[in-house]
């Protein structure tokens, strides 16, 4: 087989062991849903007022499009790379033609197409819910799959280092909480303390947040240095780091040969 044909096979393996577990899928489009309703349509925001919500309701479109692109990789990857050790699956797929590097793109595939369902659905609710007046760009495309290619090299990595499928879903969660709360998503940065400021720079969802702010609700995201469009500066940076994280997730799945 083609290293082609090796990634579909896999790949639609990965497809229909996802299907297969319910609860997962249910859970995977249920969780945005509840964000949106409870925090877009009950809560709602009040930019005349303060406190969290005080922006626009497209502002946050970000932080939305952030709880799928965010946790489902570094879960679903956290979890599916433990079990795999567990189980000696990887001891297996020695056996086959299929490296590490393209194991691990067949799962990002699957992921990827799960998360790109389950942003339409947000995009569509947060509309319908909130009443949010958003500019659909192209550049949610792109943005959507390197995010996912990003967290799931991280997510490989949490199930690689962790004892446990318990262990790696605890640190996703660890780790996931924060970033999705401190990276520009729901809290604006003059927020935040001072000191916070540079902290903020170093997590890959800030230009994930950024970068799809600019796409969607331009007015908020100053223009850049020399006139870069914000959406693209923010684009590269967010893909440069995918490579790296992806690389690493790679090289840190289990060697069994």
């Amino acid at each position: 087989m083609s290293r082609i044909d090796r990634v579909r096979a896999e790949t639609n393996a990965g497809w229909r062991s996802f299907v297969r577990r319910r609860t997962a899928v249910f859970f995977t489009f249920f969780f945005p849903v509840i964000l949106i309703v409870i925090f877009g349509a009950l809560v709602q925001t009040d930019p005349t007022g303060g406190g969290l919500f005080a922006e626009p309701a497209a502002y946050y479109v970000p932080g939305y499009l952030a709880v799928v692109v965010l946790f489902t990789p570094l879960s679903r990857m956290g979890s599916e790379v433990a079990r795999h050790r567990e189980g000696n699956r990887f001891e297996k797929l020695a056996t086959t033609p299929l490296t590490r590097g393209e194991w691990l793109l067949s799962q990002t595939l699957v992921n990827a197409i799960i998360i790109g369902l389950a942003s339409v659905l947000i995009l569509v609710l947060v509309v319908v819910l909130t009443g949010a007046d958003i500019v659909v760009s192209p550049v949610l495309v792109p943005y959507v799959l390197v995010g996912v290619v990003c967290f799931c090299g991280v997510g490989a990595m949490l199930g690689s280092y962790t004892d446990s499928q318990d262990g790696a879903v605890a640190a996703s969660n660890a780790i996931g909480l924060p970033l999705l709360f401190l990276s520009e998503t729901f809290v604006p940065l003059e927020q935040l303390p001072g000191w916070f400021g540079p902290l903020v720079e170093l997590s890959p969802l800030t230009y994930f947040a950024r970068g799809v702010r600019a796409a969607t609700f331009p007015e908020a995201e100053p223009a850049g240095v020399a006139g870069v469009d914000p959406a693209l500066a923010n684009l590269v940076v967010l893909a440069t780091i995918a490579v790296v994280a992806f690389a690493l997730g790679a090289r840190s799945i289990p060697r069994t040969d």
